[in-house]
């Protein structure tokens, strides 16, 4: 990595800054189309967190989903796919991306076909949860294939383009659920991933050849997997999860000892999941800790609403779905404008002007009616978060060295679908002006979580194109 200037601390890195590639290598021929490809894959993972909310009157009522049922039914997907990302990212660095790109695709078609297949409530949650270990294979790998695609100013654009598929999932999977609920049913909710994903698996392999080899290559393919730690992860995961959702006690001591035990095991073992001496650590944590309060805040969101939409306001599941269509496009204009902002402003501003933005929306989306209200207000805040999303990712990943980058992809993503369980747990039982308490808090600590700097000038002009 080069030296950086204080004004531009964090110049020429790009969000997943491996070395970049020798001057003479040439680009691979399919580059663009596998970006389109990876980023399909990406798309379903992200609108799967999403999905269900629309339809959960629907399958509730065909399933007798009762309780805690429509709760445990979003989370059992984020839950799995948070807590085993820092996992997928290792396998990712140690076996190849390509080959765990391949495996977790496999494996979340195949679930996604036995959640249509469900016939009871325990069945389908349990074919979620393996939704979201096949997500959690997939997504690291994915980034890291792009990663090895692309190099220099042209990653920039790349990864603009990745951190807009973030947003712009989440608030199609609201819209795709309600269009699908309210027309062949539920179950196609699930059903729509199996073609995306029979493409995927077989053009990705096909178009990428032999030519390209898995990133990284040095220590990260040679470093032990640390299973006590993935472990220690996603006990501590869980158990806050549930506490959180069921405000007990009991589970949020244990997630407590969970978690000490898995910062103890981390400081004895001479591989821990993150490497206390992992380059730009610092930066990956902190904008690792803005991805999670903006997923957090856009995935409870879109929770918040439907359920007021659908059984508040006795609107059906493609009403609940359009109303949300101006979501899709606010986030995916947020991160555009945030791409482009944050390389003339630097991190820390475009940071904190996003999460003010989404806390005015939050503010807003109570005092009217649906169409003057709810949906300005949650466009206005999903306008700031697409910022945050960019923001975040672009920072977290500035300085990580290539050997690292299935970790460092692990830990965003980790961040991103532990924020939306953990926020769905804390966020739920509350209204949609809640949302506006945490985005102040972010955006007063956008200074401190966030890196000084801003990516170089040829970054700046990559991603403003």
């Amino acid at each position: 990595m080069p030296s950086h200037s204080p004004a531009h601390g964090h110049a020429d890195a790009h969000p997943h800054a491996p070395a970049p590639a020798p001057a003479h290598a040439p680009a691979h021929p399919h580059r663009r189309l596998l970006l389109g490809l990876l980023c399909l894959a990406q798309f379903m993972l992200i609108a799967d967190v999403t999905v269900v909310n629309v339809a959960l009157p629907v399958i509730g009522a065909d399933l007798a989903l009762s309780g805690t049922g429509p709760t445990r039914l979003v989370t059992a997907y984020t839950l799995f796919f948070g807590a085993l990302l820092l996992v997928g990212g290792r396998l990712a660095d140690r076996f190849g991306a390509r080959r765990m790109f391949l495996t977790g695709l496999a494996l979340f078609t195949a679930a996604s076909g036995a959640c249509g297949l469900a016939g009871t409530p325990g069945t389908l949650i349990l074919a979620r949860s393996l939704q979201g270990v096949g997500a959690a294979l997939l997504s690291p790998a994915a980034l890291a294939l792009v990663m090895a695609l692309f190099q220099g100013p042209a990653r920039h654009r790349a990864l603009g383009v990745w951190a807009g598929i973030g947003g712009a999932g989440a608030a199609v999977g609201v819209l795709l659920g309600g269009i699908l609920a309210d027309g062949p049913g539920w179950r196609w909710i699930f059903y729509v991933n199996l073609p995306a994903g029979a493409l995927a698996l077989i053009a990705v392999p096909l178009l990428l050849g032999n030519s390209l080899r898995a990133p990284g290559g040095g220590a990260g393919h040679r470093a032990p997997l640390g299973v006590v730690g993935a472990l220690l992860l996603t006990v501590t995961c869980a158990c806050l999860v549930q506490g959180l959702a069921e405000h007990s006690w009991p589970w949020l001591v244990g997630a407590g000892a969970a978690g000490l035990a898995l910062v103890t095991a981390g400081r004895r073992s001479p591989h821990p999941l993150l490497p206390s001496a992992l380059p730009g650590r610092r930066a990956l944590l902190g904008g690792s800790a803005v991805m999670l309060g903006a997923a957090g805040m856009l995935v409870s969101g879109f929770y918040l609403s439907s359920v007021h939409i659908q059984q508040e306001l006795g609107r059906s599941a493609l009403v609940t779905g359009l109303a949300f269509l101006p979501v899709a496009v606010a986030v995916t204009a947020g991160a555009h404008l945030g791409g482009r902002a944050v390389v003339r402003f630097g991190w820390r501003p475009v940071g904190a002007a996003a999460f003010a933005l989404a806390a005015g929306g939050a503010a807003l989306a109570p005092l009217g009616g649906l169409w003057t209200g709810l949906v300005p207000g949650f466009a206005l805040l999903a306008l700031g978060l697409g910022g945050a999303f960019v923001c975040a990712t672009t920072a977290a990943l500035s300085e990580v060295a290539p050997e690292h980058s299935g970790l460092a992809s692990g830990l965003v993503g980790t961040s991103h679908e532990l924020g939306a369980a953990v926020g769905l747990a804390v966020l739920a039982p509350t209204g949609f002006g809640a949302l506006a308490l945490p985005a102040l808090g972010l955006a007063l600590a956008a200074g401190a979580l966030l890196p000084k700097g801003r990516p170089s000038p040829s970054a700046a002009r990559a991603m403003a194109h």
